[in-house]
């Protein structure tokens, strides 16, 4: 993955990459008080379009207010500033990384004597979890770790300094051979990955996390939308680790990881071992309506 571009926009104007630079006292980097979005824009037969840009930058204010940080750029701003890093960085498709965090101040756990800074910068990348997992599934395992508790952390922002909870999943599953681990919450039900939100299927219907101890999916919105305009009956249910086993498939959604099916979880085939009919026909639906090849879909899309 290369993430290096020509120009990444701060604070109002675009900067050239080599000049893109924060302080090392600032209070992001000693406390991770920042949030972020990830947002994809595709390739499309009339030039790039990004993927519901007004719900992302809609949870980027969320997630800034769950952390009392007043963003110093109206939605607009932040929805312009992105689309025009895209075009300064003349990218067919690619991922957009917009970030609002507190910076040089004051140091100690308050942060408020800290300004609010905010970047925004875009690169291309492939599938997150490799173009093989797209089609042939991973291996994924139940994390010892668990999600973080619904009271000790916000689950409707995406917040730095909590991630830090997926990145310890994260290696305990690379650490153990597998490639993405799989959170329970503070309860023991199955919550969703360390960067992604989890789907199954049994008998035809397909069910995922309710929202409560989970992050409120864009990705996972639009899957529950496109399953229901096909046909599918769609359940919100906690669940034990024990039902994914028994599943007739398992995937990840997720901006980075779009829909990536899982073919075994904790050394349990999952299915046949491999992507399943319904994966498939989503991933086919998705990636047609993220490419502008879907009519019914364009509302979702914010041409560049």
């Amino acid at each position: 993955m290369a993430l290096k571009t020509d120009w990444i926009w701060m604070d109002g104007q675009l900067v050239a990459w080599e000049d893109a630079t924060i302080h090392v006292l600032s209070h992001v980097v000693h406390y991770g008080t920042g949030v972020f979005e990830g947002i994809r824009f595709y390739q499309t037969d009339a030039g790039p379009a990004v993927f519901r840009l007004p719900e992302h930058v809609d949870r980027l204010f969320d997630s800034a207010k769950l952390l009392y940080m007043d963003v110093p750029f109206t939605r607009e701003d932040i929805s312009h500033a992105i689309v025009d890093t895209i075009r300064a960085n003349k990218l067919e498709s690619g991922y957009i990384r917009p970030v609002v965090y507190r910076g040089l101040g004051q140091l100690g756990v308050n942060p408020l004597n800290c300004p609010v800074n905010v970047f925004v910068a875009v690169w291309p990348w492939g599938a997150y979890l490799g173009e093989e997992a797209l089609n042939m599934g991973i291996r994924a395992k139940v994390s010892s770790w668990s999600r973080n508790y619904l009271n000790s952390l916000p689950a409707k922002g995406k917040i730095n300094g909590g991630y830090v909870n997926s990145i310890l999943a994260k290696l305990e599953a690379l650490q153990c051979g597998y490639e993405e681990a799989i959170f329970l919450d503070a309860d023991g039900y199955v919550a969703e990955g360390s960067g992604e939100n989890i789907f199954w299927a049994k008998d035809n219907v397909i069910y995922t996390t309710p929202l409560p101890t989970v992050l409120r999916g864009i990705t996972r919105a639009s899957i529950m939308e496109l399953a229901q305009d096909m046909g599918y009956k769609v359940v919100e249910k906690r669940a034990a680790r024990d039902e994914l086993y028994l599943a007739d498939e398992v995937w990840f959604c997720g901006t980075a990881a779009e829909i990536t099916p899982v073919r075994e979880i904790d050394g349990h085939t999952i299915g046949q071992g491999e992507r399943g009919p319904i994966a498939k026909a989503l991933q086919e639906k998705f990636f047609a309506a993220v490419q502008g090849k879907e009519p019914m879909y364009e509302k979702w899309l914010t041409r560049v």
